[in-house]
């Protein structure tokens, strides 16, 4: 029989594979998995590059792909399992799909709202909370956005360079 944390790291695993489908998009790697009864019922990955649409975070496609999938949009009993702590909007909709747990692996210090920054997803004013594991492999979740944003960053700056460049040699 498998404990509590090694069917957290199993699913977190999943968000993972989720959040690396992300970043061969060239978009944050971020990635989510919902779980019902022990199988996985949706999986999604940040697509807001791809789809120019500021909602598709991991979570909210997750959230309307499970939605669909059980034909209600009440999740009372299921698990998201995401690599970044959830922000206020993707809080905001694990709150009002009333999904039971939320398992995440990095936390986020300017936004998160499972803890870190705020705790939406336990703020007894809703009349939802959500039950919030935190930490699952974060390390392996956090540098998934750690090197893809110092890519980004390296990108950026020899683009700079050669633009620079370009210009010199325009004088």
């Amino acid at each position: 029989m498998y404990n509590q944390l090694e069917i957290d790291e199993f699913f977190m695993k999943e968000a993972i594979k989720e959040a690396k489908k992300a970043e061969d998009l060239a978009e944050v790697p971020i990635g989510a998995v919902i779980v019902l009864d022990g199988e996985i019922i949706a999986r999604a990955h940040n697509l807001r590059e791809t789809n120019q649409n500021a909602l598709a975070h991991a979570e909210l496609l997750a959230i309307d792909l499970a939605c669909q999938k059980v034909g209600t949009w009440r999740l009372e009993e299921a698990i998201l399992y995401v690599t970044l702590e959830p922000c206020p909007m993707c809080a905001g909709a694990i709150i009002m799909s009333r999904v039971a747990r939320v398992v995440y692996g990095a936390i986020d210090p300017k936004g998160g709202c499972a803890g870190t920054f705020m705790n939406l997803l336990q703020d007894e004013r809703f009349n939802h909370q959500s039950e919030v594991t935190s930490g699952i492999l974060e390390k392996e979740c956090g540098m998934l956005l750690t090197d893809f944003f110092r890519r980004l960053r390296v990108k950026k700056k020899n683009e700079k360079r050669l633009k620079k460049l370009a210009a010199e040699d325009l004088q």
